[in-house]
């Protein structure tokens, strides 16, 4: 398929319409799109609609650098299963003790939000199915990889990760924890998910409630 790609994206709908359109035709096995809240949420549910498949969250928050809020040294999956991105965490020297706090103060939000999450649905058995976890860009990478490792853990048949723009050198890693990606645009120097789009709005957890329920009501 020949996909005209813009340099930017007008917003999330318009960047997952042209990825939707880059998996269609795939052989997909009962496909389920897991989206990683809260931008993702709005890029999977436009993907799962697009592919007619099941759309669930998976749950994965970044550990944040010391004094560096914005930079992620890794981060912990709703199981708990841990990502580091070791050049960085080498680089700043971050203390075992401030990544424990900071894992357990990530995980009391994840247990948050899986509360307004399972309120909606319950989690999707992703046993033996074709698995996409999406977000709406991939900078460290270190959320979609533990996310990543969150669905491995349940036996999907395959596992792919989505998104419309990532850094190129972070894919790469991406990919080692995953069966493919598909990425519309890889720049080589990626400094904001922002940059890549005309509007990028914070998702807060009032659209992003609204969005799954919207979805679970069209498909009764």
């Amino acid at each position: 398929m020949n996909l005209v790609v813009p340099p930017r994206f007008l917003d999330r709908e318009e960047a997952a319409r042209l990825l939707a359109r880059k998996l269609a035709g795939r052989d997909l096995l009962d496909p389920v799109v897991l989206a990683i809240p809260r931008g993702g949420v709005v890029t999977g549910a436009v993907l799962a609609r697009a592919l007619k498949a099941e759309l669930d969250v998976v749950l994965s928050r970044k550990l944040r650098a010391p004094m560096q809020p914005e930079l992620a040294v890794g981060a912990v999956g709703e199981d708990g299963r841990v990502y580091f991105n070791p050049a960085i965490r080498d680089f700043l020297n971050v203390p075992d003790a401030y990544l424990e706090g900071e894992k357990r103060h990530q995980l009391a939000e994840i247990v948050r939000r899986k509360k307004l999450v399972r309120d909606i649905r319950p989690a999707a058995d992703l046993a033996g199915r074709s698995v996409i976890v999406a977000d709406d860009g991939i900078a460290t990478g270190a959320t979609m990889i533990a996310a990543l490792q969150t669905a491995r853990a349940q036996g999907p048949r395959e596992l792919i990760a989505a998104a419309p723009v990532g850094s190129a050198d972070r894919i790469t890693e991406v990919r080692r924890w995953c069966d493919d990606v598909v990425c519309l645009l890889t720049p080589e120097d990626l400094g904001a998910i922002g940059e890549f789009y005309d509007r990028f709005d914070p998702v807060e957890d009032a659209e992003m409630v609204r969005v799954l329920r919207e979805f679970g009501l069209a498909q009764v």
